[in-house]
């Protein structure tokens, strides 16, 4: 059968930019997976959002399954890239833990998808997590940051000795994922005067202050 002058333009666009079509993909791909699910979400709907086919989305990414972790993969990067940057390390240690903090709590709030990804990865017992060496790898930089972060604010005698970064990651991480995650249920039963944006940078401040009290050094 011979190919149509749109099929034809397709395949001059996966050859002329085959990155480009991929990061299109996976942008639509997270936000399918996050409103569906891994088995709710379907690789012809993504396919029509995009400027692609489902056989080039199986080209690139095998199967949906291997779009799924990719997805997965480029919603973790979009924080780390974030916090790479803020540019911690030229802040002093009270002010770089801040930053980190407040990026945190702003960031899942603005990118619902990511905190629905995670979600999702756990109600699959994180298998799909666990098979990826790139969110290993992307994941120890969210910790180094933070020891690197604990350490100096030890050494200058503002931060108590012995912190555990990964206890202090999963502290930030727990105040500013509830935000999101649980904002239907809340509403549902308080009312929705917590999301408002004065009431969400408020509380955003009262995170940011309980993590700097939970690692200072008391007298």
């Amino acid at each position: 059968m011979a190919s149509t002058g749109e099929e034809r333009a397709e395949r001059r666009g996966w050859r002329q930019n085959p990155d480009a079509v991929k990061r299109d993909i996976l942008t639509v791909a997270v936000e399918e997976f996050a409103a569906h699910g891994l088995s709710g979400a379907r690789i012809h709907s993504i396919a029509a959002r995009t400027r692609t086919s489902k056989r080039m989305i199986y080209y690139y990414f095998e199967d949906k399954q291997g779009l799924y972790v990719r997805a997965l993969e480029e919603a973790y990067a979009k924080v780390r890239e974030g916090e790479s940057a803020l540019d911690l390390g030229q802040l002093a240690p009270r002010a770089a833990l801040a930053r980190l903090v407040a990026f945190t709590f702003d960031h899942h709030r603005s990118h619902p998808e990511f905190i629905r990804m995670v979600m999702i990865e756990n109600i699959h017992h994180a298998e799909n997590l666990a098979g990826s060496d790139v969110l290993r790898r992307l994941n120890l930089s969210a910790i180094e940051k933070l020891e690197d972060i604990c350490r100096r604010g030890e050494t200058e005698g503002v931060f108590r000795p012995g912190l555990d970064p990964v206890a202090l990651h999963w502290q930030i991480s727990a105040a500013s994922f509830f935000n999101v995650s649980n904002r239907p249920t809340f509403s549902a039963i308080f009312g929705d005067r917590m999301f408002s944006d004065d009431a969400q940078a408020t509380l955003r401040d009262q995170v940011v202050e309980a993590i700097l009290a939970t690692v200072a050094t008391h007298d």
